[in-house]
């Protein structure tokens, strides 16, 4: 059942999936609830499933001005006050995980538990030279972002002329943010899983620096994968974030990293 409700300003767009208790899925840059397609009906037989389209993607417009992750964490805020209503678990893809790190630090009484696949907490640890081409014209859509553009235009109320707005607005915003430091997450106390490819846009280094400085985390690389993941793999993935969701972790026999905590 979609619909839209006021956030920051923005008429945004949501749809809502299943029953139990709530969980938001936050699409990443350039995509839109789509992207969860081969993952919203495996976690609606257990949730109550919510799918925001963040400003400038999806159904929802582009506003005026700069893309940021602090207002985009700032209206996911609002969406968990004004329509789920209070605290879920918060399922987040690339840039959306980095939006979900946010509004966790910013309203920590709002999150219950978090899976962050393929996110990154600082700028420099994502490898962002593929999502261009050397040399091309800054007036045609690069080559891989194409079948991004066609199915933005499929939706978006702005129309396919205004996808290179957004990807300018886009690539301004992740190669200068975020920029978290380690001090900032050990803020963070949700339980947590991280999650990414094993060929991933994110460095392996990064995603492992996520996880050690977490205070309450679990990693799951999956091999053979890249930054889309959830596509490539959805059966493993879909396991992987339900037992996590619904079940307490599991008492292990030879803590090293939990065997303080």
């Amino acid at each position: 059942m979609a619909d839209y409700v006021e956030l920051g300003g923005v008429r945004t767009w949501y749809d809502e999936h299943g029953k139990g208790d709530p969980l938001v899925l936050m699409h990443g840059g350039l995509t839109d609830a789509r992207v969860f397609g081969a993952n919203i009906d495996a976690l609606a037989d257990h949730f109550h499933v919510y799918t925001p389209e963040r400003r400038g993607h999806g159904h929802t417009p582009d506003v005026e001005g700069p893309l940021t992750y602090e207002a985009m964490a700032q209206d996911t805020v609002e969406f968990l006050d004004s329509v789920v209503g209070g605290p879920a678990h918060l399922v987040g893809w690339s840039d959306g995980a980095n939006v979900a790190i946010l509004a966790a630090l910013q309203r920590p009484d709002l999150v219950r538990r978090m899976v962050l696949v393929s996110g990154n907490f600082h700028h420099e640890g994502a490898v962002l030279e593929v999502l261009t081409e050397t040399d091309v014209d800054p007036s045609v859509v690069p080559p891989p972002m194409e079948p991004l553009a066609v199915a933005y235009g499929e939706v978006s109320p702005d129309g396919q002329e205004h996808f290179l707005v957004l990807v300018r607005k886009v690539m301004r915003m992740v190669t200068t943010s975020p920029t978290l430091t380690t001090d900032d997450l050990e803020r963070i106390m949700h339980r947590t899983l991280v999650m990414a490819g094993d060929d991933d846009m994110i460095t392996l280094e990064h995603t492992v620096a996520l996880y050690r400085a977490l205070r309450n985390s679990e990693l799951a690389v999956l091999p053979g994968t890249s930054h889309f993941l959830l596509a490539e793999k959805p059966a493993l993935c879909n396991t992987l974030m339900v037992d996590f969701l619904t079940t307490e972790p599991a008492p292990t026999m030879m803590p090293i990293r939990r065997r303080t905590a």
